[in-house]
């Protein structure tokens, strides 16, 4: 059996302890402020980010690394409260999209606030820009690394 070296296991042991807390600690937050999952956030984030806040659901399932089936019960939720309508695709009738209503984006501007304060406090304030910088090329190669796809990315502002 290969075992990680001392060096390697306090790395692994360190980043494993943040996959386990932050995203408790970021449904929390979105829970407690917008009755939101972080989950939740994230998909109505990508399509308040997204051209027209619109969003064939088969790519905003690939966003938020979720099954349609998931992504589809959180979509029917979301319809249910006036926050996004889905439709056919009229260029391609097989897709569906997903947009974000008027009202779906008053609930991300809400939601927002909150969630960039926790973002911030707990992971941009303890680190120089150089460390921000690493972490970003890090976390790249690590996305790389499990999947060969690209992940969510904002637009250029």
């Amino acid at each position: 059996m290969s075992e990680l070296s001392d060096d390697d296991l306090l790395t692994w042991s360190a980043l494993a302890t943040v996959m386990e807390w932050l995203p408790t600690a970021l449904d929390a937050q979105l829970q407690r402020d917008a009755e939101l999952t972080h989950f939740e956030y994230g998909a109505l984030f990508a399509l308040s980010a997204a051209e027209d806040r619109t969003l064939r659901m088969s790519t905003l399932a690939g966003y938020s690394n979720s099954s349609l089936s998931r992504l589809s019960r959180a979509v029917a939720r979301f319809e249910t409260k006036g926050w996004v309508r889905r439709a056919p695709d009229p260029a391609d009738g097989r897709y569906t999209l997903a947009t974000l209503t008027t009202c779906g984006q008053q609930q991300v501007d809400r939601a927002t606030p909150g969630h960039v304060e926790l973002v911030n406090r707990l992971v941009f304030d303890s680190l120089t820009q150089t460390q921000t910088r690493q972490l970003r090329e890090i976390s790249r190669r690590i996305m790389t690394a499990i999947r060969d796809a690209e992940g969510w990315q904002p637009s250029s502002r």
